[in-house]
């Protein structure tokens, strides 16, 4: 079933509050303030799709950090979020409604943190494909790197955790396999092998999938386990020499 039947129309749009619920309000008018009373944070709200909704709105805050919206981001949205042609409409209305409004993208930030509280990985994989959405006219821009870099810290992710997912984006013979292991050179095989597989625990697409990461977004966890395991046979070679 896809996720993005109901992001406008459906009980999403009247069950978050905060900016989100606000941002829906203003799209679907006074049906909103009618339901504030009966409804808290995400009460009715599917977790796949408030993460798809988090993904539009900061994929829109983020396409203009460089003072423009290219052209290949905006493909990359649709792509990467398998947004169908017959949905086009309503995710458009989200994403430029977002895009124009006057309010920053900190406190969407926030709220998706709080939403996502105790999920650091949920969290860490908005931050990869925010960086997916950033690359995708070829070069992230300063503005785009310290945006997405002040979402992880709202997030919560440490400058270690930042680091493992901006580096798991090179290719496997450009990428340091310690920054992405979040390792250092000297330290000990074993305590970078527990690393490995906590990573690797945490980035399984099903794990993922389980704490509502959608099925349509679900190919960068993909890229990251690549990216990890490639990291973990580097480091067995390296210290094995």
């Amino acid at each position: 079933m896809s996720i993005w039947g109901s992001l406008i129309g459906g009980m999403i749009g009247l069950s978050l509050g905060g900016p989100f619920g606000m941002l829906l309000g203003s799209l679907i008018g006074g049906k909103i303030s009618r339901a504030k009373s009966r409804a808290g944070l995400g009460s009715f709200a599917q977790p796949q799709q408030i993460f798809a909704l988090s993904l539009i709105v900061l994929s829109a805050k983020l396409s203009k950090a460089d003072g423009q919206v290219s052209k290949e981001e905006l493909i990359a949205v649709k792509d990467k979020l398998r947004i169908p042609d017959n949905e086009l409409d309503q995710v458009g209305k989200i994403f430029n409604k977002a895009k124009e409004e006057s309010a920053g993208y900190e406190q969407y930030a926030q709220q998706i943190a709080q939403i996502y509280k105790g999920n650091i990985n949920v969290l860490e994989e908005v931050i990869n494909i925010l960086f997916y959405i950033a690359e995708a006219d070829g070069k992230i821009s300063d503005s785009e790197l310290q945006m997405i870099e002040r979402i992880a810290q709202i997030f919560g992710l440490s400058e270690i955790q930042f680091n493992s997912i901006k580096e798991s984006r090179k290719s496997s013979d450009k990428l340091n396999p310690y920054i992405v292991l979040e390792s250092k050179p000297d330290d000990k095989i074993d305590i970078i092998r527990k690393r490995y597989l906590r990573l690797s625990k945490e980035h399984h697409p099903d794990l993922l999938m389980s704490k509502g990461v959608p099925q349509e977004v679900i190919d960068e966890s993909k890229a990251k386990m690549r990216a990890i395991n490639s990291a973990w046979d580097q480091v067995q070679k390296l210290k094995s020499n």
